[in-house]
């Protein structure tokens, strides 16, 4: 797995859309930090851009990140937001150029679309908070990104969960919202979780349907050979008149009674005020506690991160 160098002070970043539409003023907070770490703001096509929903039509939405991607001066590219449309861009994108260059590809929740892809490429991506709303963020939230990218020394430890399955794993961190990852099954973006560790999150869903799709990950053989389950935010649930019967996770723990991966609940990722940073495809050691849960980079990783 390759992971993107760190950056360092005066380096440029990328700020474009591609799903839902965004002003500039949105961005203010997002901006004002960037600066003061030191970097440079290039502001894609798509900010201020509009066509119903979106940040332009799809073909400006994908011309503008492949620039980005394709733009050698570009160290990182900050997606920012998320909603939809993503997935109507992808195969629109060449990542020839950026496979020999990689670079740090920022962002969460429909941005699962790019993280999936860009994994089968085998390149480490940031899961991580975008540019809107991120002032609605905790302090630590913003401190994951800077660190992560400026390879700072970064793990996460928490209070362990009544609900965890206690245990140790080690291997790549892969995963994302799990409506996306739901809908990219069968498609060139899905990803292999063998003997990985999977992160899942989602926001405003209904809890027959948490059910559905993680019925359909299971039946697509991803929780077969998976190392470990980290789950961040299940937000803002819904439930029909005729009630379901469980909560989200308690429809997580019958979907794996049948495999002995250690599962974490309540991880500070997702649509949540603690959404840390998560590094797509770097190696990492999961250990759930009765305690705590600590989630760390590999040695190997750590190298990596700092080259």
């Amino acid at each position: 797995m390759q992971i993107p160098k760190n950056l360092e002070f005066g380096d440029k970043v990328a700020i474009v859309s591609t799903a839902r539409k965004v002003s500039k003023s949105e961005l203010n907070f997002a901006l004002e930090t960037l600066k003061n770490w030191g970097l440079k703001i290039v502001l894609g096509k798509t900010i201020e851009a509009e066509e119903n929903q979106f940040a332009g039509n799809d073909n400006l939405r994908a011309e503008d990140f492949q620039q980005m991607l394709d733009n050698p001066n570009i160290k990182a590219i900050w997606c920012a937001r998320g909603g939809y449309g993503t997935v109507r861009i992808i195969d629109k994108l060449d990542f020839t150029a950026f496979k020999k260059h990689p670079k740090w590809i920022i962002g969460y929740s429909d941005v699962t679309v790019l993280h999936s892809q860009i994994h089968t490429l085998g390149i480490a991506t940031l899961h991580a908070q975008m540019p809107v709303a991120i002032e609605t963020k905790s302090e630590a939230t913003v401190n994951s990104i800077y660190k992560t990218l400026f390879g700072k020394e970064y793990s996460i430890t928490i209070t362990s969960e009544k609900n965890n399955r206690l245990g140790i794993a080690s291997g790549q961190l892969v995963g994302g919202n799990l409506s996306i990852l739901y809908s990219l099954c069968g498609s060139p973006s899905a990803i292999n979780t063998d003997g990985k560790i999977l992160f899942i999150e989602d926001l405003d869903e209904y809890l027959y349907h948490i059910d559905r799709m993680l019925q359909n990950l299971k039946r697509n053989g991803m929780f077969a050979n998976l190392k470990g389950l980290i789950v961040g935010g299940m937000t803002q649930m819904h439930d029909n008149d005729i009630p379901f019967g469980k909560s989200a996770e308690e429809i997580i723990l019958d979907i794996c009674k049948d495999f002995d991966f250690p599962i974490a609940f309540n991880f500070p990722a997702g649509h949540i005020e603690d959404n840390w940073a998560l590094v797509f495809g770097a190696e990492v050691k999961l250990k759930v506690g009765e305690n705590k849960v600590t989630l760390s980079h590999s040695e190997q990783s750590e190298e990596s991160l700092k080259k």
